[in-house]
């Protein structure tokens, strides 16, 4: 793959210095606001968050902001930006339902109950597995609400007052495919917010496609052809568990720089 590193304009100097872009990629796609900064690998998802910080505490720093974490390794890069934009922390609590017999998502429900397919699939083929696996589905969406409801007691969790009117930052370690991303934006249809602005060390190159129809602003550090798994680009993979994840959350204002 041939690739070219193209120097940021002065204005966009203070947020990414150095954008590596494709060629057959990002000069068709790249939005003004959008920045990718290529990075192979990360010391931690600390780090990685220090990096999405720096984008974006000179614009979002007196905005009212909210920053959402999609799993608990991203309560940890989320932690830095809200630490820089002294804004709430909150994590969407979801549960993945796999397709049986394959490593892919077929959806996630979230803690409202909702169930929201995953937006790779098309409508064919969200039928027939629907069909193929119809009685399996409607088990697998019962408990994971009943593990959710279980979860939500620890506190943590989203408050939609919080959301309302503000700059909606959603963050996670790593997006490997649109499957947790299309449970937030479901999730937050019914919210009025300001802006969305969606924020990774890691992403999909079809994934990073479907945020440019869907996302306001996108903060991506690395965009993968090849996924390997999101433990493979860091090399400290000490990830909160769900109670120390909520911790972190409860004390964000104590972190506040």
């Amino acid at each position: 793959m041939v690739s070219k590193i193209i120097t940021a304009g002065a204005d966009n100097l203070s947020r990414c210095n150095i954008i590596i872009v494709h060629i057959w990629y990002y000069t068709l796609h790249r939005r003004e606001g959008d920045c990718y900064y290529k990075r192979m690998y990360f010391e931690s998802r600390a780090q990685a968050g220090r990096l999405l910080a720096a984008q974006v505490v000179d614009k979002y720093r007196y905005e009212n902001c909210a920053v959402v974490a999609l799993t608990e390794g991203g309560v940890l890069v989320g932690e830095q930006i809200a630490a820089q934009l002294h804004c709430v922390l909150m994590m969407l609590v979801t549960e993945s339902i796999d397709v049986p017999g394959e490593n892919l998502s077929f959806g996630a429900v979230s803690q409202r109950g909702n169930f929201t397919y995953n937006s790779e699939f098309s409508t064919g083929e969200i039928q027939e597995y629907t069909s193929e696996f119809h009685g399996y589905l409607d088990d697998q969406k019962r408990e994971a609400y009943s593990r959710i409801n279980r979860l939500i007691g620890d506190g943590g969790t989203i408050d939609d007052r919080m959301l309302k009117d503000r700059v909606v930052f959603l963050v996670s370690d790593a997006l490997a495919d649109g499957a947790a991303l299309s449970v937030a934006f479901d999730f937050l249809k019914p919210i009025r917010i300001e802006r969305l602005v969606v924020a990774t060390p890691i992403a999909t190159v079809s994934v990073v496609d479907q945020l440019h129809v869907t996302a306001d602003e996108l903060h991506v550090l690395d965009v993968k052809e090849n996924y390997l798994g999101v433990n493979h680009y860091y090399s400290d993979n000490t990830v909160p568990t769900r109670k120390e994840a909520i911790q972190k959350i409860s004390q964000i204002i104590l972190n506040w720089r």
